[in-house]
């Protein structure tokens, strides 16, 4: 059961309306097949107003991987992401953010205490639009992709120099145990309710198709 003093549950919420939002962009959204093959997605909606003075980049989100054989979608655990180059847009005061984690390399990144894109795991700026078909190799061997939105506008970004690392208080919070991502991810633990509308909405738009 969720604690009291946790706002997991409406960021939750947030990080569902915000997939949905970007889904359901014409020509604009994350490209499905990209998500279809995604082991692992990492949300991060609205960082921190502020988040691109120098040093003071930072916001909460959550990761979800695939569970056994690869279809359907594990608990959330709580992440936290600090640094690195959000485009540096003065003024903008809230950015959404998005990162699929694209091979079994770098969802073993998301199991260690923490880990900086771009120096412990190769990522690329994510193409946006229906299909990534065309897209270069270089692009498809990331072990990461990454997307933002600000003021509406979603983009594939960099974000080099980024460090993600797990967020035990507020797993404590969704779990009621101080677990880390790796004891999470995979592990095949009860979803927290709050997580059930996400969930679904992963598994709608990321049914892979029969080979």
């Amino acid at each position: 059961m969720l604690h009291a003093a946790s706002d997991a549950p409406k960021r939750l919420d947030d990080s569902a309306d915000m997939l949905t939002d970007i889904m359901s962009a014409p020509d604009k959204g994350i490209p499905q097949d990209l998500l279809q093959k995604a082991h692992c997605v990492i949300l991060v909606p609205g960082l921190k107003k502020g988040a691109f003075v120098v040093g003071a980049q930072w916001g909460r989100g959550f990761a979800l991987c695939r569970g056994a054989g690869g279809q359907g979608w594990g608990p959330p655990a709580a992440m936290r992401i600090e640094g690195g180059s959000f485009g540096l847009q003065i003024g903008v005061s809230s950015t959404d953010l998005i990162l699929l984690v694209m091979n079994e390399r770098g969802m073993r990144r998301l199991t260690t205490d923490k880990f900086t894109i771009g120096a412990d795991a190769t990522a690329a700026a994510g193409p946006v639009g229906r299909s990534a078909s065309a897209q270069t190799d270089a692009m498809m061997t990331a072990e990461i992709l990454s997307w933002s939105r600000s003021r509406g506008v979603f983009v594939g970004i960099s974000l080099d120099g980024a460090t993600l690392r797990g967020d035990i208080d507020e797993n404590e919070a969704m779990y009621g145990k101080r677990w880390t991502s790796k004891q999470i991810l995979g592990s095949g633990a009860t979803p927290p309710p709050a997580s059930r509308k996400l969930i679904g909405l992963l598994t709608k738009y990321s049914m892979r198709k029969a080979k």
